[in-house]
């Protein structure tokens, strides 16, 4: 027995010795193009399972058959097969897929992912696409871009707010903005005026992406339902709009790059208006008259407003008063990997913008310092830091609505017998403003030298990470980022102006900090067990933030244009506020794969909100998803898919997220302030607060499918979801004898589904000759307010006078409520829908406010058209809001003074009978009307007696087609350069807002809406004019 196992033991031994002369060792370095080292690259031996992964300074290590064929593989790299041939080292050189590029893309956290593992809709924006938008504010440039994001702009300058919605309305009370994310850090997106107040609207002090210089960006991913965005937890809500910047990359050359771009300005869209008649009343002219129902401008002599002798003809006092506007940036940047393992990216850029709008004017400066270093024993190590500063200046904000500071009103409305130049020199000799008539209307001129605003806003966004791979699939990350800024804004009224006499004076200043702590542990691999791949993260963050703001104010000043807040004629105003938030979070995924090609995730996390009551703090939101593709499957089963089938997926998720409260939502503070006398007033506020309300929160469902055709010249995304935000933060009316107006409660449910389609095609291909790409994106979303609180059936989101925008119970979001024609409802009356009038011919309004139409489109469409021809290329986008109304306070003020365009007809302007009838009180029946009325008293008095008149006679449709942009760019050969420092260089045209191709509204752009940061966005009041720009490019690499 004792023989038979030493032979035994020899036997074995022998074996060993031989299986082991079959293998042998292989290790090496697997690099990008530019000799970056390449971590979580797949080094598989052919024909088995087995296979390694790279470390973080790209090497590996590998027992093999020394004739083995080892298969190199990684996302966006194309894969390659390389013989071993007994050699014991290998160093391999990956070349970038480019027809996969967009398949590696950056999920919540910043987490790189495959997107076929992706079970819920994500869509990316390069960095190159967001600047060839030539846009001064970044989120302009998604217009179009992005399937169910709507961009909505105030006309404001260049200075002025837009505001993005994703997929709906989710919230009554909330921004319903999605959240915006830079390399990991929440960016504080404060957007625009905050309400409707027609006669005193508060001003539009732009929005907090527009900080961010497109020329940094890398990519842009936009995660638009709460599936994508449950790993942020109560804030993404409305999704999320995550940016990434650029790393630095080794470049050929210095890596040093320089671009500049010069821009001319001109009005797009303004009201229709007449320039047939001028000054005065029943077509008598009245030198110091506002209104323009005087006579017909056929060169008769009068004496006009300062007793001169003239003679009556038009001026275009609009194109005579604005600027060609002036745009002007400059961009040095520099991005090279200086050393092993370390690469660096550095910019500054200058903008200098100056619009239309004489006297207003925006300056931004962008400074950014990027550094990402691997490091330490196999470069497991890597740290990541980045530094930005922006300081902007804006001067001369515009003002909007019916205030008298509102220039584009006072030129609209201008009789245009008068010549807006000659009022230029702005003040009279007696120090008074110069200017005609009566009334408090602010000279355009006067507005621009002595009714000045002034803000300045700097700006830090820092982050800093350290980072360390244990193993090739095991790394733990810590992150912390900062978002600062600090505005100072002043405002000077000068002595001459209608009010006050003397002059006013105001100062605010304000201070934001938001600072995140992160920690996240991931762990991946691909084969736990056989076919079996899994992915698994745990992290949690700390934020805090706080915000103080100090505004003061003078009415009116004692002594003139002595600009100090001592200096009025009463006490100043001040009014100091401050604010703290905190949210401690901890999260993490669990994600499973089958053979690479049936992923299942899994997301959970939970916040504690101190914005919140403490039993009510704490709150759970988790999603699943999982995605399945289809050619892959039918390829690992041994089948084949049909020839024209390139890539097949389909996908479904579900979720909860959340919309937090702002700070002190849930406690009955009080007001401290002043009374006339100095005196110190403590007030409590009107709205009862309840500890037990909690957040908002939002359940959603999704489904989707992808397909690649033809060999991947067409793709196609489909995506269908349904939404459901319950526990709305409402404020429910009280009986006044409670002492107060409303009681803060949880009530509601606001409801959105919609389909979204994305497809991109390239339609012709051809390397060395012609190219043709082609993309679109087209959604329909239909949001509906299922319900809001017992008893309760309207909820006001905004309006002023007899405009109101409301949440109707069982309708959609938004409806716009007014004043409405008369019409006969009796359907068995011959005259059933006709108008009616009354004995005098006038058009009879409605005694109460009905629903009119709503705010929002039913649909919208983007198409992007790029031609290639060797190195010239041309590009130009259209795109389309189609439904939903709009009312226009602009177009009402132009037809009671008359100088709206539809007052004349053919030149003239004829007694007018309504179509419409007259009730006939002896027959109980209706006649036709036969009674002829004058123009000035059907616009004036009959539509427009009111503020804003009959609403429905100026409400129209939004819905419009546009061509958004158009460029043109060459690439100059590189034989022209080859003697030469310059690496690359291109110069290009451009021109945003090219054609508004169809729209209803008379001149008046759809896209401008009165105030960005209000869920009220159906009207518009006295707008400025929408410009078209110009635009000249060059960039040269050296």
């Amino acid at each position: 027995m004792r023989r038979l196992l030493i032979f035994l033991s020899l036997f074995l031994c022998v074996c060993f010795n031989v299986s082991a002369q079959d293998k042998q060792a292989v290790s090496g370095t697997i690099r990008d193009a530019d000799g970056s080292p390449l971590p979580g690259i797949t080094i598989l031996e052919k024909g088995t399972k087995n296979g390694a992964l790279t470390d973080a300074a790209g090497s590996f290590r590998l027992q093999v058959n020394p004739k083995a064929v080892l298969v190199i593989s990684g996302i966006g790299f194309i894969s390659q097969e390389i013989a071993v041939n007994g050699n014991s080292s290998l160093n391999v050189s990956l070349a970038v897929d480019n027809k996969n590029l967009g398949e590696v893309v950056v999920t919540a956290l910043g987490i790189k992912r495959e997107k076929k593992s992706l079970g819920y809709a994500l869509q990316e924006v390069s960095g190159d696409k967001l600047v060839e938008a030539r846009e001064s504010n970044l989120a302009n440039a998604l217009s179009g871009k992005v399937s169910g994001l709507q961009v909505l702009r105030s006309s404001n300058g260049p200075a002025g707010s837009t505001k993005i919605n994703l997929r709906g309305n989710n919230s009554l009370t909330g921004t319903n903005q999605p959240l915006i994310v830079v390399d990991g850090i929440p960016l504080d997106n404060f957007t625009g005026a905050t309400n409707n107040d027609y006669w005193n609207p508060s001003k539009d002090m732009g929005n907090g992406l527009a900080d961010i210089n497109p020329d940094d960006i890398e990519t842009m991913s936009v995660l638009k339902g709460p599936s994508a965005a449950a790993l942020y937890g109560s804030r993404a809500g409305n999704g999320v709009i995550l940016i990434t910047t650029k790393t630095g990359r080794k470049q050929k050359g210095a890596g040093i790059t320089y671009t500049s771009q010069v821009g001319f300005s001109e009005i797009f869209a303004t009201p229709d208006r007449q320039n047939r008649f001028g000054q005065g009343n029943e077509g008598i002219f009245a030198a110091d008259g506002t209104s323009s129902w005087g006579p017909a401008l056929d060169g008769q002599s009068v004496t006009d407003w300062s007793g001169k002798q003239t003679t009556l003809q038009a001026y275009d006092n609009v194109k005579n008063y604005f600027d060609k506007g002036f745009n002007f940036k400059n961009t040095i940047s520099f991005q090279q990997q200086v050393s092993e393992g370390t690469s660096v990216y550095t910019s500054i850029t200058h903008l200098t913008d100056k619009g239309i709008i004489p006297g207003s004017k925006l300056n931004r400066t962008n400074l950014t310092a990027r550094a990402v270093s691997r490091f330490g024993e196999n470069k497991r190590w890597t740290s990541d830091t980045k530094v930005q500063y922006i300081n902007s200046k804006a001067n001369n904000r515009p003002q909007n609505g019916d205030n008298t500071g509102n220039v584009f009103r006072t030129l609209y409305g201008l009789p245009t017998n008068l010549d807006i130049r000659d009022f230029s020199a702005a003040k009279r000799d007696n120090g008074k403003m110069l200017w005609f008539g009566s009334g408090n209307a602010v000279n355009p001129y006067w507005a621009k030298l002595y009714d000045l605003n002034e803000d300045i806003r700097d700006r830090f966004l820092m982050t800093g990470s350290l980072k360390y791979d244990f193993t090739s699939w095991l790394n733990a990350e810590l992150k912390a980022g900062a978002d600062f800024y600090g505005t100072n804004a002043e405002a000077k009224r000068y002595a001459g102006s209608p009010s006050p006499a003397n002059g006013s004076y105001s100062r605010s200043k304000e201070t934001f900090s938001e600072i995140n702590y992160s920690a996240l542990i991931s762990a991946r691999k691909d084969n736990l067990f056989g076919k079996l791949g899994g992915a698994v993260t745990a992290g949690g963050n700390l934020m805090r933030q706080q915000r103080d703001r100090l505004d003061a104010s003078v009415g009116e000043l004692q002594i003139p244009d002595f600009f100090f807040l001592n200096n009025g004629k009463s006490n100043p105003s001040i009014t100091p506020s401050s604010s703290e938030k905190r949210i401690n979070s901890v999260y993490g995924t669990i994600g499973v794969n089958w053979d690479a090609y049936w992923f299942v995730d899994v997301t959970l996390r939970n916040d504690w909100s101190s914005a919140l009551s403490k039993a009510n703090r704490s709150y759970f939101y988790p999603s699943v998803s999982t995605s399945l593709i289809v050619t892959d499957m039918i390829s690992h089963l041994g089948g084949e898919a049909p020839s024209w089938l390139s890539y097949g997926k389909v996908r479904a998720s579900y979720a909860m997220v959340g919309n937090d409260l702002a700070p002190y939502s849930l406690y009955n503070t009080y007001d401290v302030s002043k009374d006339p006398n100095g005196n110190t007033v403590v007030k409590r506020k009107n709205i009862l607060f309840d500890a037990n309300v909690r957040s908002e929160l939002i359940k959603s469902t999704e489904v989707g499918a992808e397909l690649k055709l033809f060999k991947n010249r067409l793709s196609v995304d489909f995506a269908w979801y349904k939404s459901n935000a319950t526990r709305q933060l409402i404020d429910l009316p009280m009986d006044p004898l409670s002492g107060y107006s409303s009681k803060k409660i949880n009530a509601g449910n606001i409801e959105n589904t919609g389909i979204e389609l994305m497809l991109n095609a390239r339609v012709v291909e051809n390397p060395s000759g012609f190219s043709w790409d082609l993309g679109a994106n087209f959604s329909n979303n239909k949001n509906t307010v299922k319900e809001i609180a017992p008893g309760v059936s309207l909820y006001s989101l905004g309006g002023f006078d007899d405009v109101q925008i409301y949440a109707a119970a069982g309708e959609k979001y938004g409806e716009i409520w007014g004043t409405a024609f008369q019409r006969v409802t009796d359907p068995a009356s011959p005259a059933f829908g006709k108008m009616i009038v009354n004995a005098s011919g006038y058009p009879l309004a409605s005694a109460n406010k009905v629903r009119l139409g709503n705010q929002q489109p039913t649909a919208m469409l983007g198409i992007t058209n790029t031609f290639y021809y060797k190195a010239l290329s041309l590009g130009f986008q259209v795109d389309g809001r189609f439904g939903g109304k709009m009312f226009s306070g602009t177009l009402s003020g132009l037809q009671r003074s008359g100088a709206a365009a539809e007052t004349v007809v053919n030149g003239r302007r004829d007694d007018i009978v309504v179509d419409g009838v007259i009730y006939n009180d002896a027959t109980k029946t209706y006649d036709p009307n036969t009674v002829a009325v004058r123009p000035e008293q059907y616009f004036a008095n009959a539509l427009n007696g009111t503020n804003v008149g009959i609403v429905e006679n100026n409400l129209y449709d939004a819905s419009n087609i546009r061509l958004r942009n158009l460029n043109v760019s060459y690439n100059l050969p590189s034989r022209l350069l080859s003697k030469t420092l310059i690496q690359r260089a291109s110069v290009g045209l451009s021109c945003t807002n090219v054609w508004l191709i169809s729209s209803h509204m008379k001149g008046i752009d759809p896209e401008s809406v009165y105030a960005t940061n209000t869920n009220a966005i159906g009207f518009e009041a006295g707008s400025a004019p929408t410009s078209r720009t110009f635009l000249f490019n060059l960039s040269v690499s050296f």
